[in-house]
């Protein structure tokens, strides 16, 4: 390759890393600490450093010696047996570390208590090393196989292997030498008429181990594109010097697909004009009746009530400037498409410069989060996991990480057990083209399975597979119990030695034995984060920080699978897993860990080190990919024409387990399939917090790129640095934004290259030459992944720009709706993805309680972006006009509460004293009131027609729009308020009224009552309206000259709050035949009496209480 043409994805790492920012990492870089631990959880370093250790404990310590692999341009040994050496160390061991402590690596033989066989996962099975006394395994390639560095066949594990090379160089077996690269000596025969290879520059030293690919076979296909070379015949072949003007940026002169026509990827469709043109000219027309109205109301005072008319005018003004707030930025909706076969024809079709079709898309990042798993069942866990490992994209290019906040050893074997059933289930997802590839949610599909399905053995498979995920779902559900009982069993034994020693040492035997209630491993160890018990260093916010290479990085070569591998036969399909990543970031008492924002922050930086994909794509627990292709269908947008400005792709969030009528809006389709697409054809979606994939290079707090300023594409383009993105930041200053790691510093702008799209068209000015990321992913090494435990402790976030401008944003609950409105503001766009078939699928609170507290989080996040530095007000010229407004009503929304509470109140008001919000209902008012309430109408269904939501999913959500507004809304005002003034912080706590049965049906979720301080103002107001009704009605009935105008008027708003709150009303009755009749006979009585009470104290004019219209006597 070129030297300026692209920057690898990762450079040659020396056993260095980044200096400084901490006791254990000297001016050489992140140190490693091999070693093993004692099953009492004592470590028995193998590291030659501390080898001079102090007498006292110095029995605990090996003269063991690990070296990291030495660098390509100094081999002295195999370098494809010192790969595979040095990856198994890696993916078989537990890292550790944090603030003021080692780093160390934990070799694990041992993750799960079932047995692991998939090559890939930490702590499968393998033959035994045939050294004496030595229990270590013996390394293994991609298929599992025994590698055997030596011709003897002499089995030896990676730790014994790399002594012998060190000690004498002689295999322990044969006694002879090792012989170095045996594989790559043979005489080429050029008999068919193929020309050598031409020698590589000298100046790049020694590249024929980096041109090796990871099953330690000469990768010909890199070493083509890197030297410029050719061979054999039949290959399109242009001469160096002249060629066609078009193909000045071909890499040495071979055609690539250029000649065929240029297909986009996406494509952005209108709202027909036949639906749009009327929507726009209603929202016209609304616009000025409500003026008209509103002057009208201003100068027609309620004399009789002037406080209820200014109470009226004043809410009416509010909702006349919220609904303008809501309503602009809807103006320009679009649709979009995309075409995934032309995004496979352009990266992933094979071509003379890549005959096996070797895909050159981008990696991408898969972020998955949960902090208690309590709260967040493992399986459910699992299963997401289990979906993005099985997803529809090159196997080497995607990498999943999962965020433990809660450090917990169930968490954790949770993950290795779902890497296990990994090896069956992704395969055979891959072998029938499975949909939806959650376990849980396929085989919970109504329906026929085979419909579709051609190959005459997937009901075969499919009876295998389902016997196999319920024996998985059993151990994943057995997991907190065997937990238990074998950290009771290792504690026991703990006590058993300490009772002993003190016998044997004379000491008290009636002093208590104090031993520490540990959590214990499967290997016999214990659990470096959070225990059952907590004790120190050993809770949930205090315990180090741990990093599991689960599943370490796949061949960048289809591996096709075997009859015989495993119980299903999958011939001819591929095997590989990707790679998967267990972190649990470092906690301390004292810090300020951030919740879900910080997590997110560390998988971004842990990531960058390992993987460092351009793209990430960040999910919660419960929300799974339900369409393989998902990503494929985002990478449309961001390598299509224009894609290098665009921030990150929105998906709409879909839900499962909603009832069928919806009572509470939990699908929210106005706000998915209205806002966010309306937003679609401004700037681009609000970040809803999960279901996006994000370009890393926006999240770092850079402006979008500039093609006008000279990054040429082409033969000529340099590797650019963070600089030269941001004139305002020094070179130097790296460390004070982005922390000291200087791998973290160099993944930049190879993030930043890696993340463009093709320069194969004219207009595209800011792009990457075809087949610059067809290069296979380099292996993991154990200095690297330390690197990558420094960046997730909770120091390395002090003094940088983590959380300000880089990242996730700090400061909100709500801190995804901030970091978009970021990006925005430093003039992104982003893209909103409607797929024909659902991307993701989660799941959502049913229970009015929990949906209710839900919305609560959401608005005091909007309430205290109000009163913060990312209020719209305050963005620059960058946003652009229509999307200020959308976030302006992003932060304002929560304060209608206080106008709609009011308002909410006013009909009952105005029936109990009698008077209206206008002196008479003259004819202008009610021309007024038709013609603002048909426009609303109509407006509704046009944007039903140009958004697809249904009339009757519209509808809930005006109801839940009104239970929201008078409670969970009206709470985060007061509670945004309190905050900002007095410095006072309140949370709402449930208290369960009501539990369900045990054999519930699906939606029993439904039915629990359980009461909560919001569903007060609601109560009341619904209340009030009752009374008023009944109080008016009767009063009106007895009255000597009934007003009936006046009633109806008051009536019919009342019935407006009343059919709004609806829902409400049977959340609070339960399940249907639970509420004893006896409420609804109290709530009768109660009722009447309290009327008849209103017309004995106020009675109407010429009646009294003694006699009233018929001689009616009040008891």
């Amino acid at each position: 390759m070129d030297s300026h043409s692209s920057p690898s994805s990762k450079k040659v790492r020396s056993p260095g890393g980044s200096s400084g920012g901490s006791n254990n990492r000297g001016s050489g870089g992140q140190t490693v600490k091999f070693a093993r631990r004692t099953s009492s959880g004592r470590y028995v370093s193998l590291s030659r450093d501390d080898i001079d250790v102090p007498d006292e404990i110095s029995g605990d310590y090996m003269n063991y010696t690990v070296h990291i692999p030495p660098t390509p341009d100094n081999q002295p040994m195999d370098g494809s047996v010192a790969v595979k050496a040095e990856e198994q160390y890696v993916a078989n061991s537990l890292f550790t570390g944090g603030f003021n402590s080692v780093t160390r690596a934990h070799l694990m033989d041992k993750v799960i208590e079932s047995e692991v066989s998939h090559p890939q996962m930490a702590g499968a099975k393998g033959s035994a090393c045939a050294m004496p006394a030595c229990d270590g395994k013996v390394m293994k390639d991609e298929r599992g196989v025994d590698v055997t560095p030596c011709a003897c066949r002499f089995k030896i594990c990676r730790d014994c292997y790399m002594d012998a090379q060190n000690g004498t160089g002689l295999c322990p077996g044969c006694k002879e030498p090792y012989k170095m690269g045996d594989d790559y000596d043979e005489v080429p025969d050029y008999s068919s008429g193929a020309l050598p290879l031409p020698a590589p520059d000298d100046s790049k030293g020694n590249m024929s181990v980096m041109k090796r690919n990871q099953n330690g076979e000469f990768d010909h296909n890199r070493w083509l594109f890197e030297t410029k070379g050719t061979y054999g015949y039949g290959n399109a072949f242009m001469p160096q010097d002249g060629g066609d003007e078009r193909n000045e940026g071909i890499q040495g002169g071979v055609i690539e697909t250029m000649d065929k026509e240029w297909k986009p990827l996406s494509r952005k469709t209108p709202v027909p004009a036949a639906i749009l043109s009327p929507y726009r000219l209603l929202v016209a027309i609304r616009f000025v009746v409500l003026g008209f109205f509103l002057t009208w109301r201003l100068q027609h005072k309620n004399e009789d009530a002037v406080w209820l008319w200014f109470m009226s005018v004043t809410c009416e003004l509010w909702f006349a400037f919220s609904w303008i707030l809501d309503q602009i930025p809807k103006l320009c909706p679009v649709n979009r498409s995309t075409d995934l076969q032309a995004l496979w024809d352009k990266f992933d079709m094979p071509s003379p410069t890549n005959p096996t079709g070797r895909s050159d898309l981008p990696g991408v990042d898969m972020f998955v989060s949960t902090a208690d798993p309590d709260k967040e069942p493992p399986l459910v866990t699992a299963n997401t996991i289990l979906s993005i490992l099985a997803v529809d994209y090159p196997v080497d290019k995607i990498a999943c990480y999962i965020s433990d906040d809660g450090g917990a050893l169930l968490t954790f074997e949770a993950m290795a057990e779902a890497c296990s059933f990994a090896d069956l289930w992704v395969p055979f997802c891959r072998k029938h083209d499975i949909e939806p590839r959650n376990p849980e949610s396929y085989f919970s599909v109504k329906g026929d399975p085979t419909k579709n399905k051609s190959r005459s053995d997937f009901v075969k498979d499919r009876r295998k597979i389902k016997r196999e995920y319920d024996e998985f779902k059993v151990r994943i559900n057995g997991l907190p119990d065997s937990i238990r009982r074998r950290s009771d069993a290792f504690n026991a034994r703990e006590e058993m030695k300490m009772l002993k020693h003190m016998r044997e040492s004379g000491a008290d035997p009636m002093e208590p034995i104090k031993v520490q209630k540990a959590t214990w491993m499967a290997d016999g160890t214990h659990w470096p984060g959070a225990w059952a018990v907590p004790s120190r260093d050993h809770a949930k916010g205090d315990h180090a920080g741990i990093l599991q290479v689960m599943l370490k990085p796949p061949s960048s070569d289809v591996l096709m699978g075997g009859a015989d591998d495993k119980i299903i036969d999958f011939t001819d399909v591929d095997i590989r897993l990707p790679m998967f990543v267990y972190m649990s970031r470092e906690k301390r008492q004292g810090y300020d860990h951030n919740k879900k924002a910080g997590a997110m922050n560390a998988l971004v930086r842990c990531s960058a080190i390992l993987s460092n994909g351009p793209f990430m794509l960040n999910l919660d627990c419960d929300h799974y990919i339900y369409n393989c292709k998902a990503v494929r269908e985002g990478m449309c947008f961001m390598m299509d024409r224009g894609g290098e400005g665009i921030c990150y792709i929105q998906f709409p969030q879909r839900f499962e387990g909603i009832d069928p009528s919806d009572r509470y809006a939990n699908h929210n389709t106005v706000f998915f399939d209205g806002n966010m697409r309306a937003l679609d054809g401004v700037q681009g979606p609000v970040y809803v917090g999960t279901g996006t994939m994000f370009r890393r290079f926006a999240l770092y707090g850079f402006d979008p790129p500039n093609p006008d300023k000279g990054h040429k594409v082409g033969s000529e383009m340099q590797n650019l640095g963070p600089s030269d993105f941001d004139p305002h930041l020094d070179v130097n200053l790296l460390p004070k934004r982005f922390g000291n790691s200087t791998l973290l510093a160099e993944s930049i702008p190879v993030a930043e290259f890696q993340a463009r799209p093709l320069a194969d068209h004219p207009a595209i000015k800011y792009g990457r030459r075809p087949g610059a990321l067809r290069q296979p992913r380099e292996p993991l090494d154990a200095a690297t992944v330390a690197e990558a435990v420094s960046v997730i402790s909770c120091w390395y976030e002090d003094k940088t720009e983590w959380g300000d401008r880089v990242g996730w944003i700090y400061g909100s609950v709500t801190e995804d709706v901030v970091t978009g409105y970021r990006m925005h503001n430093r003039g992104w766009h982003s893209v909103y993805c409607i797929t024909k078939r659902d991307a993701f699928r989660g799941s959502a609170p049913i229970n009015l309680t929990d949906r209710l507290h839900q919305v609560l989080r959401w608005a005091t996040g909007s309430v205290e972006i109000f009163f913060s530095r990312n209020n719209a007000v305050l963005a620059t010229r960058k946003l652009k006009f229509l999307q200020r407004l959308a976030y302006l009503n992003v932060g304002i929304y929560p304060f209608t509460s206080i106008f709609l509470v009011v308002y909410c109140f006013l009909p009952a008001l105005s029936l109990l004293s009698g008077h209206f919000i206008v002196q008479t209902l003259n004819v202008a008012f009610l021309i007024y009131l038709l013609t603002i309430s048909i426009c609303l109408i109509l407006l509704a269904i046009l944007e039903v027609r140009w958004s697809g939501v249904g009339l009757e999913e519209w509808w809930r959500n005006e109801q839940f729009w009104l239970i929201s507004g008078t409670s969970a809304h009206l709470a985060a005002v007061l509670q945004g308020l309190l905050k900002v003034i007095a410095g006072i912080e309140i949370s709402f706590t449930l208290t369960s009224k009501s539990a369900g049965d045990e054999n519930e049906e699906v939606y029993a979720e439904l039915y629990l009552v359980k009461w909560t301080s919001l569903m007060i103002p609601p109560i009341v107001i619904g209340m009030m309206n009752i009374l008023s009704i009944a109080v008016a009605f009767s009063r009106t009935v007895y009255s000597a000259i009934p007003e009936w105008s006046k009633f109806i008027g008051g009536a019919f708003f009342s019935f407006w709050v009343l059919a709004h709150l609806y829902p409400f009303a049977k959340g609070l009755m339960g399940r249907r035949g639970k509420t004893p009749t006896i409420v609804f006979v109290w709530s009768g009585l109660i009722a009447i009496t309290l009327s008849l009470l209103w017309i004995s104290i106020n009675p109407p004019k010429g009646g009294t209480p003694a006699t009233l219209n018929g001689g009616f006597i009040f008891p």
